[in-house]
């Protein structure tokens, strides 16, 4: 084995990482691909053998990376949820099986990464988002991640500190029971396909939020409120028909099939027994990189 093949299979070592990392910067699936070849790129380029700590030197190349791409979003607005034609634009979903996620997904997920954590990451400038995702969910330290963001550690420290308060202060508390979660998606649904307006305002928090990326094609809605949402989900009661239990993002969630093709995946976030958040991504270009027979058996 030649060096090359060497340094190329020390880089496969830490892909599933890097991916992990780049995922929850940039909360696109693809991206996180892009961004992950850069930094082999970069690795091949370099004099390996001074690197001291090859998984350290890769995931803060990694998050130069993920900040530059970022920051070169030319569609971050204000609302960074919402592109220039005011259109929402949800983070990629990971989706599985509802009895259980393949090892790649277990590893791209670990550190319980819900769905809301991610939406509530779009939310934060990059240079946060960089030092609460190193720092917070991979333990990196801040004096390794100042070099990166060209700021002091005490300055870094106060980034991660300032997406912390933003996290906590929007992402619920997981249930540890799974069960009840599912036992909440489920009957979410069957009040959907039976429009029973009742029964869905009783699941859903009456400051519920529903927020709907359909991509270029079709368009995107944001509902507010237990009544309306309701009613918005009695009007799409066919996705509810077509649902099949899913995990999305490691929690319960549902995608709709059309003819053997998912036709809408569906992220609820749930607190005190009640969904506070709706997700639906109806997207057919992202739609299309789910595999169909992950469901299969």
């Amino acid at each position: 084995m030649n060096g090359k093949e060497l340094l190329a299979r020390r880089f496969e070592e830490h892909r599933t990482h890097l991916r992990a990392v780049a995922y929850r910067m940039l909360g696109s699936l693809s991206e996180a691909e892009d961004a992950v070849q850069e930094a082999w790129l970069k690795l091949s380029r370099s004099d390996a053998d001074a690197v001291e700590n090859l998984g350290g030197w890769l995931t803060t190349v990694v998050g130069r990376v993920c900040l530059d791409m970022l920051r070169s979003r030319t569609t971050r607005r204000e609302d960074p949820l919402h592109d220039r034609d005011g259109q929402v634009r949800l983070p990629d979903p990971v989706v599985g099986r509802a009895d259980g996620i393949d090892p790649e997904q277990e590893v791209l997920l670990a550190d319980s990464v819900g769905f809301a954590l991610m939406v509530v990451l779009e939310t934060l400038a990059p240079a946060e988002r960089l030092a609460f995702v190193l720092h917070d969910l991979f333990a990196v330290p801040f004096d390794e991640i100042a070099p990166v963001l060209g700021r002091s550690a005490a300055a870094t420290r106060q980034l991660a500190s300032r997406g912390r308060r933003r996290v906590q202060g929007v992402v619920p508390p997981e249930d540890p029971d799974p069960a009840r979660l599912r036992a909440v998606v489920d009957a979410f649904l069957a009040a959907s396909r039976g429009g029973d307006f009742e029964a869905l305002v009783d699941v859903l928090d009456p400051e519920v939020v529903a927020r709907s990326d359909g991509g270029t094609l079709r368009p995107s809605l944001v509902r507010r409120g237990a009544a309306e949402v309701a009613a918005q989900a009695i009007t799409f009661a066919r996705f509810a028909e077509a649902a099949r239990p899913a995990l999305v993002n490691g929690l319960p969630g549902v995608v709709a099939f059309a003819e053997g093709r998912p036709m809408s995946v569906m992220a609820f976030t749930v607190r005190d027994g009640r969904i506070i958040a709706l997700d639906i991504l109806t997207d057919p270009d992202r739609l299309a990189r789910i595999d169909p027979s992950v469901f299969d058996g």
